[in-house]
């Protein structure tokens, strides 16, 4: 959450931006229109990647800045092609538009919380892995994750109906495990921001995928491949869990190789760009996949629906396959093969 007692006008969020091109005077005067309430440049060339909150040496939280900032000027791109976005939200919750879809599981084992997002945004198989055998399953409007809108303009929907949506995931009566970031970051981040119960027990799902792969270790297959993973921008609420994700890649035997466009440095999959600014989001489509690829790269690793759909035509440009997480776990457990025709 912006934080502005601790903003003390560096401009490092924005001079680091791969975005815009600011200097230092230029960023400062920027951030400082939006801090006095005032429309601002960087309000239409923001692509909400929050990468300004990871450069931010004083923990200020730029990024909330100018989201809110956005909602309230309301006439920057990503709030104008947003609208329908927001508008469906609302619906899911006023009115019910977008209905829970329960599968029901083993009374003694997790649910898995897929948020809003349809079970067929997740690559083929997923749901009938040995990964979720015996967990509840549920997604429906009422249970998204809201953090993720500030994509589409609504920073105010996770104030609005955050509370709603951690209570209806505690009336399953089970722990939660997420499987999309933004999901966890409500209830691991927002709600301590904003104050919300979180009455269940809840875990993220590259720490669930550890301690699954810890406890059937002698069904791997190490894969003996190298990887560059596409941070989804909910990972720059919680860069600690990072580290599970690299216990993942570990145990099924897989290499990060060090690139330029990682960690604090990694660029956006570009979703939000596509019906912005689509020549910029073609443009960093290319220098992402060409600086997987100059690696060493085998695949490119995403985890997160949004990411793992974008990602279809470069990865079919470039040949390089696109992995969604889970199935690279399943490949060693041996339940897919590697992709055919890649690297």
């Amino acid at each position: 959450m912006w934080d502005a007692s601790k903003c003390n006008l560096c401009g490092d969020c924005l001079v680091n931006c791969r975005y815009t091109g600011y200097d230092r005077d230029g960023a400062i005067a920027e951030i400082t229109l939006l801090m006095e309430g005032k429309d601002a440049e960087i309000l239409s060339k923001c692509t909400t990647c929050m990468a300004c909150s990871g450069y931010c040496p004083t923990g200020a939280d730029p990024s909330d800045l100018i989201f809110k900032m956005q909602e309230k000027i309301g006439t920057c791109p990503i709030v104008v092609v947003g609208k329908p976005a927001r508008e469906a939200l609302v619906r899911a919750f006023e009115e019910g538009e977008d209905p829970e879809q329960l599968i029901p599981g083993d009374p003694d084992k997790p649910a898995l919380s897929l948020d809003a997002f349809r079970f067929d945004n997740f690559p083929e198989g997923t749901f009938d892995s040995q990964l979720f055998r015996g967990m509840t399953m549920v997604r429906g409007g009422e249970y998204a994750s809201l953090a993720g809108y500030v994509h589409m303009g609504g920073a105010s929907f996770v104030e609005k109906y955050g509370q709603r949506v951690l209570d209806n995931l505690a009336r399953l009566g089970k722990d939660i495990v997420y499987i999309h970031n933004e999901g966890f970051v409500l209830a691991h981040v927002k709600a301590n921001e904003y104050g919300f119960r979180v009455p269940f027990k809840y875990m993220h799902l590259f720490e669930y995928l550890r301690n699954y792969l810890r406890d059937h270790k002698n069904n791997i297959t190490k894969l003996g491949k190298k990887v560059a993973y596409q941070a989804n921008c909910g990972t720059r609420w919680m860069p600690e869990y990072e580290a599970y994700l690299d216990e993942v890649f570990e145990l099924v035997g897989v290499e990060r190789p060090n690139r330029k466009y990682e960690r604090v440095n990694a660029v956006c999959c570009t979703a939000p760009l596509i019906y912005t600014n689509r020549e910029l989001a073609v443009d960093i489509q290319k220098k992402n996949f060409e600086d997987a690829i100059a690696c060493g790269a085998d695949a490119i690793i995403t985890s997160c629906p949004i990411c793992y759909g974008v990602f279809r035509r470069p990865s079919s440009q470039f040949n390089l396959p696109n992995i969604f997480i889970t199935d690279l776990c399943r490949i060693a457990l041996g339940e897919k093969p590697w992709p055919e025709g890649s690297r």
